[in-house]
């Protein structure tokens, strides 16, 4: 198979992730996140498009599935701001919902609620991405991805459908969302089950558009990350030991709050309470229509 692909991006004992199979409709994305690490390896990746012939691709490949969980995406986000229009990620759900699979969405996106129906039919769940509760830090961080107050909204109406969230406070940059209580405690109170978070990993690529979008605090990291800092494979780490501090804080709200918890690729995986990505939660079995 070439579009479902078994995921295993770092090819490392610290990405903890269940066998899973990964699968992107899109190559790019036009979220134009500044910590963007895929803009590092995908050449133009914000100029986002479908995958050419994609959906003949996805059903010769889908009759072949005996079960495997399906994390849709883990380089692109499957709802860009195009496929409000063109409606490509619904069409490949409609061919996964009659297949022997499972489905994790991995999004920042609102656009996943037109889906609802769709991932009723299947065991799934979404992993929802909110980096931070404050509108003008994500505005800055995330400029084309819908507002904070959204994505919590779009948790919510999940929540109540029936969807098993998890969500993503994804990446933990010191000097900017390094305390996220109040996001935890909206997280919770609207019945999400669990959070994954990770401290903020320096490509060449990334820290030329924090240090753009955000220079003052760009200029109070540069020691954390390039005096003190670690080398794992291709990425620049904070030291170890501020990412255990800052990993516990979030456990010890998760802890607080009723949720579950998990680290993503820190090396850290003493502090997870659960499945790193939270496909743990979705459900053994759903009635099919």
């Amino acid at each position: 198979m070439s579009l479902l692909t078994w995921f295993d991006p770092w090819r490392s004992p610290i990405c903890t992730c269940p066998p899973k199979l990964t699968f992107n409709p899109y190559t790019g994305c036009d979220h134009k996140c500044v910590y963007c690490y895929a803009s590092s390896y995908i050449p133009q990746f914000y100029e986002c498009h479908p995958k050419k012939d994609l959906l003949q691709r996805l059903k010769r490949e889908a009759v072949r599935l005996k079960g495997e969980l399906i994390s849709i995406s883990n380089s692109s986000d499957p709802y860009p701001t195009m496929e409000a229009e063109t409606g490509l990620t619904r069409r490949c759900l409609e061919i996964l919902a009659k297949c022997n699979c499972r489905i994790q969405i991995i999004t920042k996106s609102n656009i996943v609620l037109r889906d609802i129906d769709l991932l009723k039919q299947v065991p799934s769940m979404v992993a929802l991405t909110i980096t931070t509760d404050d509108e003008e830090t994500a505005k800055t961080l995330e400029p084309h991805a819908p507002p904070p107050s959204e994505r919590l909204k779009t948790a919510e109406k999940l929540v109540a459908e029936g969807i098993p969230v998890a969500v993503r406070i994804d990446p933990i940059i010191p000097y900017v969302n390094e305390n996220p209580e109040a996001l935890v405690k909206a997280i919770a109170q609207i019945g999400v089950g669990h959070i994954t978070a990770s401290t903020y990993k320096v490509k060449a690529d990334n820290w030329q558009r924090l240090n753009l979008a955000m220079p003052k605090t760009a200029e109070k990291l540069k020691p954390l990350y390039f005096e003190k800092g670690e080398k794992i494979g291709r990425y620049t780490y904070l030291p170890k030991s501020l990412r255990l501090k800052l990993m516990e804080n979030l456990a010890k709200l998760a802890k607080r709050y009723g949720l579950k918890f998990a680290t993503c690729r820190e090396g850290l995986k003493g502090l997870n309470t659960a499945t790193c990505d939270g496909s743990w939660l979705i459900k053994p079995t759903r009635n099919r229509p």
